[in-house]
Order: structure tokens, then sequence, then C-alpha cells
């Protein structure tokens, strides 16, 4: 596995780029020397106010789309009741995460690129907008399509979020923020249900879970346009159509459609249409299709694709994003099928199950910073990937034996072994990414985490919707003076109007059955980043090597250039101009 030294620091000097301009060495002239941009030791003042208040706006933004991605969760019956859309039930989250993954690739390139300030920025304004829809929908396919415009500009959020903190805080002292990071991550999205509750069971209804975000991201927009500066960055001008090819939109325009058609064929299989229903198949298939010819365009293409294969075939970037996508899968099973349990199995109020889910909080709340302690302390990461998924593993299997009346002490427990393993671990990877590559690929690197994040956030809420109303009907199926198709498109709040009282039992354990089996795949999920945390190289985040890239710089100059360099010609006043080496 090598000195956990060697290539393993984020604060590499980026090569010589078309958008980055000459290489800056550290000292005199470099990141944080006289006469070059600061770098982290320069920036980070942790005594001042404009810091911390730095990151609490940053830290507002992150709270709001993590907090967006779950607070449907306990409104979802609500919301299925005012638009009698229980067939909609997966699409109200997954709308959101889909166009999050299938744009965060987008938004690594931006940040690589472009302005960060005016991006993140730009991203906050697409997410308001996206959440004023939401809030004043007056149908469900309007409310659909708000959440996916939420989703879309939430990618930028999350990127940018990491991308603010980068520059103002050293590798070394980056794991406690990058726990605060992950803290305020996990309180939202476990806070979600809570919220949205709170709002539901209020006069204020179910539609403030949206325009709440209103004055929030306007206290982060103000806050960042005035007293937020970021390091400026070296770009030399570029024509348009350069500027297009940087953002691999041939890329983009496979990896949306494969990622649409994956959802499509897991939301509508054995519910709307049977599985061997041609229209599933040929979803699959196209999925696969698209995949691969996006697969095709990164190889062929790596000066401009979005996910280039020097980063991904780095073996703690490829097993880094598979563990974030099984970790992030088992989380939003958690997240959004716990409240569900209590309330059609225990008939809990929308607002009660989410008071119901606070051990999951408490929990994460104290294994976040304790795991951002032992990090900064230890120097490796690969301890928390390990214990996360083990401690979760533990915590779901137990969650799957719940059965209707489970004593308070079971599902307390349960809740709070979960939560507890999930914030050991769930921002390792980022840390890892930004431990292992180069500078000029921290974006991009970031950017793959995220996508692997939002995309296993978004396919397993679908799969735990296609679970939950699969079982259902397998369950109900023989049961005299019950239709099965009723109760899987009712609210869960109807549920009571349309079934008999003397067959509320059987549909009751049937609901209980069906959400303990999701219980049981989101405990699968963590075995599986549990494979994946064992085949992490060991880094040291306080041994600051060279790098891959300048290693290589100091053999051969001319192998130290990124791909822009030597391939990305501009096309100006008719004739091609080259970077030059």
């Amino acid at each position: 596995m090598g000195d956990p030294a060697e290539g393993s620091s984020t604060q590499n000097e980026a090569p010589k780029t078309i958008s980055q301009g000459p290489p800056v060495p550290e000292g005199a002239g470099g990141p944080g020397g006289p006469g070059g941009p600061p770098g982290p030791d320069t920036l980070y003042k942790p005594k001042t106010l404009r810091f911390w208040l730095t990151l609490l706006a940053n830290f507002l933004a992150v709270f709001l789309v993590a907090l967006d991605r779950t607070i449907v969760a306990t409104a979802i019956p609500r919301i299925t009741d005012a638009y009698h859309s229980q067939g909609d039930i997966g699409w109200y989250g997954s709308a959101y995460m889909l166009t999050t993954s299938a744009s965060q690739l987008l938004f690594g390139r931006l940040f690589k690129f472009y302005n960060t300030k005016w991006t993140f920025l730009t991203s906050v304004l697409i997410f308001e907008a996206g959440s004023a829809i939401c809030g004043a929908a007056p149908t469900s396919p309007v409310f659909i399509f708000g959440r996916a415009v939420a989703g879309f500009g939430s990618a930028g959020i999350f990127s940018g979020a990491m991308m603010i903190m980068i520059p103002m805080i050293p590798l070394p002292k980056r794991p406690m923020f990058q726990s605060m990071f992950g803290m305020v991550f996990g309180i939202s999205s476990v806070l979600g249900p809570l919220v949205g509750g709170a709002f539901t069971s209020s006069s204020l209804t179910w539609r403030w879970c949206f325009y709440i975000n209103l004055p929030i991201g306007a206290f982060t927009l103000i806050f960042m346009i005035f007293f937020w500066n970021p390091p400026a960055k070296k770009t030399e001008p570029a024509p348009l159509l350069v500027q297009m090819k940087r953002l691999d939109p041939l890329g983009t325009l496979f990896c949306i459609p494969a990622v649409v058609c994956l959802l499509l064929a897991l939301q509508w299989g054995g519910v709307t249409y049977a599985w061997a229903n041609w229209r599933i198949i040929l979803l699959f298939v196209l999925c696969g299709v698209l995949a691969l010819a996006f697969a095709v365009v990164q190889i062929l293409m790596p000066n401009t694709a979005s996910i280039p294969p020097r980063i991904i075939k780095q073996r703690s970037v490829l097993f880094s994003v598979w563990f974030t996508f099984f970790i992030a899968g088992s989380m939003l099973m958690l997240v959004y099928y716990i409240p569900i349990w209590f309330q059609t199995v225990e008939r809990a109020s929308a607002l009660k199950s989410g008071i119901y889910t606070l051990p999951l909080v408490l929990s994460l709340v104290a294994s976040s910073l304790i795991n951002g302690v032992a990090t900064a302390k230890i120097g490796y990461y690969v301890p928390s990937m390990l214990l996360c998924p083990s401690i979760m593993a533990v915590g779901e299997g137990l969650l799957s034996t719940l059965t209707r009346g489970a004593p308070q002490g079971h599902w307390v427990g349960y809740q709070f072994i979960s939560g507890f393993g999930l914030g050991m671990g769930m921002q390792t990877g980022s840390l890892a990414v930004q431990t292992v590559l180069p500078m000029a690929d921290v974006s991009m690197g970031i950017a793959c985490i995220f996508f692997s994040q939002q995309l296993g956030g978004a396919i397993f809420t679908t799969v735990g919707q296609t679970i939950l109303s699969n079982l259902l009907v397998s369950r109900l199926a023989g049961v005299s003076g019950i239709d099965p198709a009723q109760i899987v498109e009712s609210g869960a709040t109807e549920m009571a109007d349309i079934v008999p009282a003397e067959d509320l039992n059987i549909v009751l354990d049937a609901y209980n059955y069906a959400l303990t089996r999701i219980f049981l795949a989101a405990m699968g999920l963590a075995f599986g980043a549990l494979l994946c945390a064992l085949a992490m190289e060991w880094k040291s985040i306080k041994k600051a090597g060279a790098g891959a890239v300048a290693d290589t710089a100091k053999a051969d100059p001319d192998k130290s250039r990124m791909p822009e360099d030597t391939e990305l010609a501009v096309v100006e006043k008719g004739r091609a101009i080259t970077p030059s080496r």
C-alpha cells in the first residue's frame, strides 16, 4: 500500500492549464507566499468573526439542501392526500436527487474552470426558485418539477460548499471541519422528517416545508455577496466553443438520460408495469447503452471528461466513490422509511414520527464529533470507513426485527446504533479524495463523490418504494375484501378510511413486513460499503507528500501536465493556439 505520505496531499500546486495559468511554486509567489494567491495556511483564521460567519453561511446552504432531500418524508402522506398520487411517492424524493446526481459532474467542471463565488451563488438562486415552485405547486407534476429544479441547484451547493472550505482550512486541520460539514449534512437529513412533520401538523401546512428555504437562503446569498471573497483564479480567456467543450456536453447528453431511464425502470417495475413488460426491459436496455456510451466518451475524450480516467482509476478515489454510494443508499432508506413505519405500523402522527427519529440525530451528532477529533489526531480516515458500515449494519439488522407494538427501548436503541455508525464515516470519502488527488483535480474528485452520494440516494429511495409496493401487493393479494392496488395508490393517512376495521391488522402487518425488509436491504448496502473500505489505501492527512503530479514532474516535466495542457487547443481568429509547454 506504500508510504502514507506518498502522493497524498491536496495542497499540490496545480499544473499549468489553459484555465489556471502557469503553476505557482510554494513559498515566494506561491500559495500563501508574497506575491502569490493566499493558501489555506494564510486564510485559516479561526479567531476572526468573518471566518466563522463564512462557515455559518456555507453550512446553512448545506443544511437547506440536505434538509430538502428528506423533509418530504413525513410530509409525503399529506402531499399524496392533497394530490391523490400515492403512485408518485418515490418521485417526491427521487426527482430531487435525480437532478442533483445527474448535474453533479457538470458542477465539478464548472468549479474547476469558473469563478467559485458566482457559480455557488447561482446554484443557491436556482435552489431557491425550485423551493418556491414546490411551495406553490397546484398539482403533483408541478411539484415534481419544482423538486427537480431545486435538485439541480443543490448539486452546485454541495460541491461549492466543499470548495469554499478547501482554500480556507489546511488539510491536517480539515477533519474536524469536515466532520462539522458531515454533522450538518446528517443532522439536516435526519431532522428533515421532524421539520416536515411539524409543518404538516400545523396550520402552515406542508407547503412551508419549502417556503422556509427562502428566507434562510436569502441570508446566505446576502452574506456571500458582500463578505465572502475567495482567492482569485488565474484564468486565460477562451472562445465560447472551447468553454462549452470543457463542460463535457456529449458526456452529459448520455449521463442524464441514463440515470432517468434507470430510475423510471425501478419506479415502474412491479407496480405500474410487470417486470417482464417491454417498457421496463426497454428502459433497462437504454440505461445500459447510454451508460456504456458515457463511459466511451470519458475514455476517448479524457481532456474534457466529467469523470477523467486518471481520477477514477486512482484506487482510493474509486473505492471512496463506491463506499459513498452504498452509505448514501443505506442512509436514505432509513431516513425515508423509518418515519413511514411510525406513521403506518404505529399509527403515529407526522410530527410524532419525526420526533421518534431523534435518536438517529443525537447519535449521529455524537459520532461525527468523535470521528473528527479522532481522525485529526491519528491522521488516518480508513478506520472511520471501517467502523461506519460495521456499526450501521448491526443497527439496521436490529431494525429489521421490529414488530407492531415493539417496546420503545427497541426502536430507540436500534436507531441510536444506526446513527452512531452513520456519523462515523459518511463524509470520509471526500476527505480521501482531497488527500490523494492533486489540487487541480480536487473539484472533479469531490464532484464524483457527491455524484455517487446523490445517485445512491436516488436509486435506493426508489428501490425502497419498489420493495414496499411489491411486498404489499404480494402479501395482500389473497385477502378477500382488500384491493392491494388501492392500498398502494392510497395515501398512508387515508389507509384507515379505505380498509375495513376487521382487516386493518392484516394491512398493518403487511406494512410492517415490507418496511422491515427495506431495513434489511439497507443492511446489505452497509456490507457493500464495508467491502469498499477494506480496499482503501492507508494515506495520512498529516504527511503532505509532493503528490503524483509533482513527483512525475521531477523526472519528466512534460508528463506532469494535465490533458487540458497538451490536448485542448484554442481556436481563435482562424488559427489553433495550443497552450505552451
